[in-house]
């Protein structure tokens, strides 16, 4: 059976890295950074959003900016058509 995270890379997800910046809940005036990382659906990133909404809710660091960067990791393969084929014996 097929790897669930090879099943997904086929159907679309890439490797999403978001860099989190929030605000400590005791010093707001300070900045601390969080690295999340995933497979997720470019460019609506589901799993991303459902993870923001999580943090809003349930933890004190208010978010000051979030950077998202993904990279698809199975992408089509570039076919050319090849006039001459070279065999070594």
């Amino acid at each position: 059976m097929a790897d669930r995270q090879f099943r997904d890379m086929l159907a679309g997800f890439s490797l999403t890295t978001a860099e989190i910046l929030y605000h400590l809940p005791d010093y707001p005036a300070l900045l601390q950074t969080f690295i999340w990382q995933d497979y997720d659906l470019a460019p609506k990133f589901p799993k991303l959003i459902k993870f923001l909404d999580f943090w809003s809710a349930n933890l004190d660091g208010k978010l000051a900016t979030v950077r998202v960067a993904h990279k698809a990791l199975i992408t089509p393969a570039e076919l050319r058509f090849v006039g001459h084929e070279f065999r070594l014996s």
